[in-house]
């Protein structure tokens, strides 16, 4: 196994799902932005893995896929919050967020292309559409998971796919709750790998990004 990518948008759980991985040792980036940080990391999640996950799948062969559902009732609201918090913070030109970021957000929520990027009925679009692109290009493939982190047994069932012993898994932790948004920034571990690390080629990013 080479990496483990936690494909889910944001606001699903990717927060609980990487603080539930560094518990099983596991070194977790919850968002990369350089070679070097998907090259230290076993975990990556978010961004730009939600956006990636195809060209992520040819450079790192015999990795798995967790995908990470959510009911669109509780999720849109959510990302409702989110994106009014980023969205000035998004624009391609004055945004302040790393461009990695910028340019995945960009691509699965259409910001350029609508009026209204916190309308519900384009929010739950773009949630359907990634949702299906994702099943349709790992159908039938055995290194990709399904879950929804709020279920019982869920933590369960990534555990055993990731072949780790876990009969009294538990379950994720609940973190991101409500208004709060940046839970991982705040938590603690020395596994965790940052998310601007960088390596011999300074703070490079993978050269795919450019044709995209």
């Amino acid at each position: 196994m080479n990496k483990i990518f936690i494909i889910g948008l944001p606001r699903t759980g990717t927060t609980s799902i990487s603080v539930a991985l560094l518990a099983h040792d596991f070194k977790v980036a919850h968002t990369a932005y350089t070679k070097r940080a998907f090259e230290l990391a076993d975990v990556i999640a978010d961004a730009p893995c939600f956006c990636d996950y195809q060209q992520l799948d040819k450079l790192f062969p015999d990795s798995k896929f967790v995908y990470l559902d959510r009911a669109l009732t509780d999720w849109v609201p959510s990302m409702q919050m989110l994106l009014k918090k980023m969205l000035t913070q998004l624009d391609q030109k004055t945004g302040y967020l790393n461009p990695v970021l910028k340019r995945c957000f960009n691509k699965t929520f259409a910001l350029l292309a609508t009026a209204d990027p916190l309308n519900k009925q384009h929010l739950e679009a773009c949630y359907i559409s990634h949702q299906q692109e994702v099943c349709n290009y790992f159908a039938n493939r055995n290194d990709f998971l399904k879950i929804d982190i709020s279920y019982n047994e869920s933590l369960k069932t990534l555990l055993h796919f990731l072949d780790i012993t876990a009969e009294e898994a538990g379950e994720f932790p609940h973190l991101n709750i409500g208004k709060q948004v940046d839970n991982w920034k705040e938590f603690k571990h020395p596994n965790k790998i940052n998310s601007l690390s960088a390596g011999k080629e300074h703070r490079k990013f993978f050269d795919y990004a450019q044709s995209l």
